[in-house]
C-alpha cells in the first residue's frame, strides 16, 4: 500500500485510478528489471520510486491521442535527424 505519494496527490498527474495504477506498475516493473532511476531517492520499493517519478512528474501518463502525437512527433525527430546526417556524409566525401 502507497502511503507517500498519496493517491489524491498523484491523482493529479493521471486521469483516473486505472491509469495510474497502470503506469505506475509498469515503471516498478522496469525498475525491477534494472532500469535507471529517474529521480534520486534512498527508497528501495520500486513502487514507491515510480510513484515519486510520477509525482515529481520525471514520468508522464498520456492518453491515447497524445501518446499518438507523441509517437508522430518522435518519428519525424528521427527521420530529420537521419536525413541531416546523410546529407552532412555526402558533403564530407564530396569535400574528400
Amino acid at each position: 500500500m502507497l502511503v507517500k505519494p498519496t493517491v489524491a496527490e498523484l491523482l493529479e498527474k493521471g486521469e483516473n485510478r486505472y491509469r495510474l495504477v497502470v503506469a505506475t506498475a509498469k515503471r516498478a516493473r522496469q525498475i525491477s528489471a534494472g532500469s535507471k532511476k529517474m529521480i534520486e531517492t534512498d527508497e528501495e520499493s520500486p513502487v514507491t520510486i515510480a510513484a515519486y517519478e510520477l509525482k515529481k512528474e520525471s514520468l508522464k501518463i498520456y492518453d491515447e491521442e497524445e501518446w499518438k502525437e507523441y509517437t508522430q512527433i518522435r518519428k519525424s525527430m528521427v527521420i530529420d535527424s537521419e536525413q541531416t546526417q546523410q546529407t552532412e556524409s555526402s558533403e564530407t566525401d564530396e569535400n574528400e
